[in-house]
């Protein structure tokens, strides 16, 4: 009960002269004395359904009397059935249809238990006191239950702007509401209004066997190209304790149909980095729903258009140009066809195909070359962008770059496969190579032999030969042998498998080398490696020829110190002459055995030692 109605009924109680006691739920309390019996109770008492509904029931007897008994009842039909009748300590109830479900309290106020739909109804309680005579009052049982949540459902086959009839958008329904709810419409949440032959929301009230309420609501409206991307959602409300409340449904999208109104064509990747070798996308696309169909044409000569529908994907709008050439290039053009209204639009591209062609090296001079000669090289090429140049040689390390190369003073290791890299700057990966062989001419070149050799005799040994020559020589020995020949750019190498001999010891071997140039030719010397037991033989002669030489020198210089043996400066003397004087006495030693062994040692080692360390000279010593 409102603030403003306790004060009114405050008034009326007074006007009747006497104190009265209001429910405590009115925060009132009496203020002047009631001259008869009066009851007070809430006009309205509200409780969700399946809860316990507490109605209560205030009353004032004067002189501090006390009541005879308290009838609680209700109204049906403009009848009064009588629930319980309330005497003293003892409580009777008369009525089959609440039985379980009331229950009265020390207060006096009736409770009704597991309240169901069929109890919003209007109960009395009515108080008998005697000679006070009988009071009455009475409240209205509000019941009432939250709906579920709506649920929508949009419109699943989609709707056309080109509609005559104005189309459904979607559907909502909310069940199990008490009192009746209410449902609304909203595009992108703004709510919608009906409007004639534009928005119709009609809506369905549907009572339960339960006493609740399901209501429905369906939205019909038209639509633009605009609603494609529209958000809708229903709304339901309802009422609870005097206030207003809602619960929104999920929001919802439909499926819009409309003609294409623009076309768009382009090419993938872009226009201008394609080159030769590519593979290229027309996407062709169109701003309509559902897409319509798409054909594809490239421009030919006198404006005739070549149909290239059948290498295209018509319902996606894609084109696909594999491995694409110059001759690819040109004007292409998609076709739309809307079927719905048969419209058609059109747009053209124009495909350039980059490309670099007729990559030429040109040699200056041209004739053939010869060790020491100069050469310039020249590239050129067609291409619709700038192109830079680079000069690599056959191992493919950049020697140069810009359109020409100049090589100067040439010999046969500088001869090489020298490549003109073609590069276009603008667009990745396009480049093209050019290759062309710089021969230099001559007569063969001996770089390698195998020569001296040491070998031993009826050996097996390997003779090499290894020339520079173009054009290419041939190779010959003059000894017979397994040859094995091996070729690598200008260089030729021959391996000649021979056993040693006396002869070819002796006169070693030769190797000549030609071609239409001109002939070189080298000698091979074969020296006998001797035995590892023949060295050490001659070393031991040697050094018992030295220990041989060093005593003896040991004993003239003994003499020499007693003076048995004279020196003098006359010469050699012969100590066996018995002419000779005694105290003189000439000594010369000679080792032509020393000085053959000292010449092996020669021919072993290929150095000559000194004649000191020969001993093949006079030793004299006189006193």
């Amino acid at each position: 009960m409102e603030r403003g109605q306790a004060w009114a009924q405050l008034s009326r109680w007074l006007r009747h002269g006497g104190f009265s006691m209001l429910p405590a739920s009115d925060g009132l309390c009496p203020t002047a004395a009631a001259s008869k019996l009066e009851v007070s109770m809430p006009a309205v008492v509200e409780v969700e359904s399946g809860g316990t509904a507490r109605i209560e029931c205030n009353f004032y007897i004067p002189g501090n009397g006390s009541y005879t008994y308290i009838n609680w009842s209700y109204i049906d039909r403009n009848n009064r059935v009588r629930l319980c009748r309330i005497t003293g300590s003892e409580i009777l109830e008369e009525n089959v249809d609440y039985k379980g479900r009331l229950s009265v309290g020390e207060d006096n106020a009736l409770s009704i238990s597991r309240v169901t739909m069929q109890d919003a109804r209007t109960f009395v309680c009515q108080v008998g006191a005697g000679s006070h005579g009988v009071g009455e009052n009475r409240t209205e049982l509000h019941v009432y239950k939250v709906p579920e949540a709506p649920e929508i459902v949009a419109n699943p086959a989609g709707i056309s702007v080109q509609s005559s009839d104005i189309p459904q958008i979607a559907h909502c329904v909310s069940k199990n509401g008490f009192p009746p709810p209410n449902i609304t419409w909203h595009k992108n949440g703004e709510q919608l209004q009906p409007e004639e032959k534009m928005v119709k929301i009609p809506a369905t009230l549907t009572r339960e066997s339960s006493g609740l309420y399901t209501v429905s609501s369906t939205l019909f409206a038209h639509v633009t190209r605009e609603d494609r991307n529209s958000l809708y959602h229903c709304t339901v409300h309802y009422w609870l304790r005097g206030q207003r409340h809602a619960v929104e449904s999920r929001r919802v999208n439909v499926t819009v149909f409309y003609p294409a109104e623009h076309v768009k064509l382009q090419v993938m990747p872009s226009s201008a980095l394609v080159k030769e070798g590519d593979d290229v996308k027309l996407v062709c696309e169109a701003d309509g729903n559902p897409a319509p169909v798409f054909s594809f044409y490239k421009r030919g000569l006198e404006d005739s258009w070549q149909d290239l529908s059948s290498l295209a994907d018509t319902n996606s709008g894609v084109l696909n140009l594999h491995d694409v050439k110059k001759s690819s290039s040109g004007l292409y053009r998609c076709q739309t066809l809307d079927l719905d209204d048969m419209r058609q639009l059109e747009k053209d591209v124009e495909l350039v195909v980059n490309y670099i062609e007729g990559v030429h090296v040109k040699m200056e001079p041209s004739s053939p070359l010869q060790e020491g000669d100069s050469v310039r090289l020249s590239c050129d090429a067609h291409s619709p962008v700038a192109l830079d140049y680079q000069w690599r040689d056959e191992k493919g390390r950049k020697v140069g770059e810009g359109n020409q190369l100049f090589l100067s003073n040439l010999t046969f290791e500088t001869s090489s496969n020298f490549s003109c890299k073609v590069i276009a700057p603008s667009v990745p990966g396009l480049e093209q190579s050019k290759q062309v062989a710089v021969a230099v001419q001559g007569k063969p070149r001996i770089v390698a032999i195998s020569s001296p050799l040491y070998v031993r005799q009826d050996e097996v040994v390997n003779l090499t030969c290894k020339a520079i020559a173009f054009p290419r020589p041939s190779v010959h020995w003059n000894v017979n042998g397994t040859a094995h020949e091996y070729v690598e750019n200008q260089h030729i190498a021959s391996n000649l498998t021979v056993r040693v001999n006396h002869d070819l010891l002796r006169a070693g071997a030769m190797c000549r080398v030609s071609n239409a140039l001109g002939i070189s030719e080298k000698h091979i010397q074969l020296l006998d490696q001797k035995t590892p037991e023949s060295k050490g033989v001659i070393i031991v002669a040697i050094i018992v020829c030295i220990l041989v030489v060093a005593v003896l020198g040991s004993v003239i210089y003994f003499l020499h110190k007693k003076g048995k043996i004279p020196c003098g400066r006359a010469g050699k003397q012969d100590i066996t002459k018995p002419e000779a004087r005694k105290d003189k006495i000439v000594v010369e030693v000679k080792s032509d055995k020393l000085s053959e062994e000292a010449g092996l040692l020669q021919g072993a080692n290929g150095e000559k030692r000194p004649a000191a360390d020969q001993v093949g000279q006079s030793v004299v010593c006189c006193h």
